[in-house]
């Protein structure tokens, strides 16, 4: 067995100079003993006031109004269409966003608007660090929204910190309940808000308030309700460091010459306290105070340089600030800068800022040719389509002449809010019958009457000479709108059967 010399811990004399022998068992031992995971810290965050702090509510305003506001905007879409401007309606399979109308057909449509959202938040990313996590994300908004809530109720960050730690009492008790109450309040009408963007929201509203919606919806906002208080409330920090994907991601995304929140090194270095009228010859800026630790919502040290958890939301900036303010030196020792500007300082350059570079160009090349296809394809999109399914069972029918029968189904679609009489006819094939179930034969293209954005489905029987089964077995159905001088077809294949 193999031994191990290790030096205690141990302060009493004679142990740390003799050494203590210890076994493999025991140091597997008090291996295993050790806690595999560090327990999670509470963060209490100081509230920061300035330019960055500001900038975070406006933008807490701005987002909070468009999700709680959007629902209930209208658009009117003429008569037996919703007027909803923008509505998931999953019953009939549409997708409105004012006036664009998305099929079930267009899922393309919404390919492309999650491309565009990678892709600029690539670009984003790339420019000016992240931008979206610190200033526009959903758990950014709603866990800034909480702390300010448990700020008002429990006091600033150091009563916090002292209610957190003090015996339960009835002033502790008064204040957690009314804070987690104004949370379940936010939280409730987040989860409410967000099933109005796939219902009418005046008719839900009404609804929900007299108990007559369905079990779905409630059950969806009470799931809804729930993550909300808890991800807001509870674990903050932990569902940007471990559970969102991005900030790994984005390491891939971005180089030294991205913006991003920066501890200005060079200028700050070497730090230490500072007392009044002292010099700053031979030393840095910083005064090693703390506060850029004490405003961060993810209780980081951002002297540390750059780090997987940092949101770049510039609370560390105004804190900085403030303190510079102060000692009377410059501000912004903490600043939207580049790792390559650091660099470059420390070298005697000059500082710059290359926006333009290759994965720049590539991100922006990329967002505006994704756009102009989508509005190229929104702009001449069809406002009629035709949807052909070929019977699998059976494939075809042979009757007692001989002939052979197969059929289709059609789907005739009208996306126009008003109604239409579109033509259908059957090209490419030598038929016998091309028979309409009840509609009769098709001799010529005859007129189908389909309603203001519907679907009319429709069964087309073709049957086809034995003496004309070693013909083309290609055919072409043709849907038209003659008025419009708009037509749409769609190749179907005819199977001849076995041979006899």
């Amino acid at each position: 067995m193999t031994v191990h010399t290790v030096i205690s811990p141990d302060k009493r004399p004679g142990l740390a100079a003799e050494g203590v022998v210890r076994s493999d068992a025991a140091a597997t031992n008090s291996a295993a003993s050790r806690k595999l995971y560090k327990s999670r810290v509470p963060i209490y965050p100081k509230e920061a006031e300035g330019q960055y702090r500001s900038f975070k509510w406006a933008m807490m305003a701005f987002t909070l109004s468009i999700y709680y506001v959007v629902p209930w905007l209208r658009w009117d879409r003429g008569a037996g269409a919703p007027n909803q401007a923008v509505l998931v309606d999953l019953a009939h399979e549409r997708f409105y966003f004012f006036f664009i109308e998305i099929w079930p057909q267009e899922v393309y449509y919404i390919t492309g608007l999650l491309i565009l959202s990678a892709v600029a938040l690539f670009l984003a990313n790339a420019l000016f660090g992240r931008l979206w996590c610190g200033f526009s994300c959903p758990q950014t908004v709603w866990t800034d929204l909480f702390i300010w809530v448990e700020t008002k109720i429990e006091g600033d960050r150091n009563a916090r910190i002292r209610l957190a730690a003090a015996p339960w009492n009835a002033n502790k008790i008064a204040r957690r309940f009314s804070k987690h109450a104004v949370w379940l309040t936010i939280a409730g009408a987040t989860g409410g808000a967000w099933v109005f963007y796939y219902n009418d929201a005046p008719t839900l509203l009404h609804q929900l308030m007299n108990g007559t919606a369905s079990l779905g919806i409630y059950s969806a906002v009470a799931g809804l309700t729930f993550t909300t208080y808890t991800l807001g409330g509870f674990m903050r920090e932990q569902v940007c460091t471990y559970m969102c994907p991005w900030p790994r991601i984005q390491a891939a995304m971005t180089d030294t010459e991205a913006l991003s929140v920066t501890y200005r090194r060079d200028r700050g270095e070497p730090r230490g306290s500072h007392k009044k009228g002292q010099g700053w010859e031979g030393r840095g800026s910083c005064v090693d105070c703390n506060q850029c630790v004490a405003v961060c919502p993810m209780g980081i040290d951002i002297r540390d340089g750059a780090q997987l958890e940092c949101i770049n939301c510039g609370l560390c900036i105004d804190a900085c600030d403030d303190v510079m303010a102060k000692i009377g030196q410059p501000r912004r020792l903490i600043a939207y800068d580049t790792e390559a500007n650091i660099l470059r300082r420390q070298s005697g350059e000059a500082a710059r800022y290359r926006f333009v570079r290759p994965r720049t160009i590539l991100y922006a090349g990329v967002l505006a040719a994704v756009s102009a296809i989508m509005l190229v394809t929104l702009t001449f999109r069809h406002t009629l389509d035709l949807d052909v399914v070929r019977d699998r069972n059976p494939d075809f029918v042979r009757l007692a002449d001989g002939a052979i029968r197969n059929g289709y189904t059609l789907k005739l679609m009208n996306r126009t809010n008003r109604p239409q009489t579109l033509w259908l006819g059957v090209t490419g094939i030598k038929a016998k019958h091309i028979k309409v179930i009840g509609d009769g034969e098709i001799t010529e293209p005859v007129a189908m009457r389909v309603d203001a954005d519907r679907v009319r489905t429709v069964r087309v029987l073709i049957t086809v000479a034995e003496s004309e089964l070693h013909s083309s077995h290609e055919l072409t159905f043709v849907l038209s709108d003659q008025a419009r001088g708009e037509s749409r077809a769609v190749k179907a294949i005819f199977v001849p059967g076995a041979a006899q």
